[in-house]
C-alpha cells in the first residue's frame, strides 16, 4: 500500500491578503539579500554580474568624492515610496539629515536627490519601465540608468519635469559623462571595465 507523503509547508513567504507592506521587509525572516517590495510583491534579485558589481562600486565611490557636504551617497539601500513599494536602488544620493541611525533600514523617498539603477538581465523591465514611473511619482528629481553595452557602460540620464511629473531624457553618455545636476560630475565611464580592457591612456 502506498502512502501519500505529507504536505510540507511552503518554504517561501506566503503573502497576506492585499500583499506585503514596506514594514514586512524588516519583519520577515530569512529573506534573500536585496529583496525589494514592488506593488505589494516581494522581488528577489539574481546573483550580480561582474559588470553590475563594478558599476555600483564605481558610482558609489565617484559620487562620494564630489557630492556636496550636505548630501550622502549610499549603495543598495531601500527607500519608502508608499506602503506597497519599497525598492532598493543600486546607488542613491540623499540629504544628510535623514542619515541619523546606524540601525535604520530605509530612507523616505522624498529625501532622495538621485537614484541610480544598474540594469541586469532580469531587471530590464523594472529598471526601464516600472521603477522610473514610481521614482517620478515620488518626485525624485534625478534618475540614472546604467546599461552594459558589450562590456562598456552606457548611462541614460533623466530629470523630473515639474509640469508633467514625469522624467525627461537629458543625455546618453558612453565613454565620458559630464553633467551639472544634481551637482557637477565629470566621470570616465571606461574606468568601469577591467584594467586590461580599458583604452590605452594617451
Amino acid at each position: 500500500m502506498s502512502v501519500e507523503p505529507e504536505a510540507t509547508e511552503p518554504s517561501w513567504p506566503v503573502p497576506p491578503v492585499g500583499g506585503w507592506t514596506g514594514d514586512d521587509l524588516d519583519r520577515l525572516p530569512n529573506l534573500p539579500p536585496h529583496t525589494e517590495l514592488i506593488d505589494g510583491s516581494l522581488v528577489f534579485v539574481s546573483p550580480q554580474s561582474l559588470f553590475h558589481s563594478r558599476a555600483v562600486s564605481f558610482f558609489e565611490w565617484q559620487l562620494q568624492s564630489v557630492a556636496p557636504e550636505d548630501l550622502e551617497v549610499v549603495r543598495e539601500f531601500t527607500i519608502d515610496i508608499d506602503w506597497q513599494n519599497r525598492p532598493e536602488p543600486d546607488v542613491i544620493v540623499v540629504g544628510e539629515d535623514v542619515v541619523n541611525d546606524s540601525k535604520q533600514t530605509r530612507f523616505p523617498a522624498e529625501s532622495v536627490v538621485l537614484a541610480i539603477e544598474v540594469v541586469s538581465n532580469e531587471s530590464v523591465t523594472r529598471d526601464r519601465e516600472t521603477k522610473p514611473v514610481k521614482y517620478a511619482r515620488a518626485k525624485i528629481p534625478h534618475y540614472w540608468r546604467v546599461e552594459n553595452n558589450e562590456g562598456q557602460a552606457v548611462v541614460y540620464v533623466f530629470e523630473l519635469e515639474p509640469a508633467t511629473g514625469a522624467y525627461t531624457s537629458t543625455g546618453i553618455f558612453h565613454d565620458r559623462m559630464k553633467v551639472s545636476v544634481p551637482f557637477p560630475v565629470d566621470l570616465d565611464l571606461t574606468r568601469i571595465t577591467p584594467r586590461r580592457k580599458r583604452p590605452a591612456e594617451q
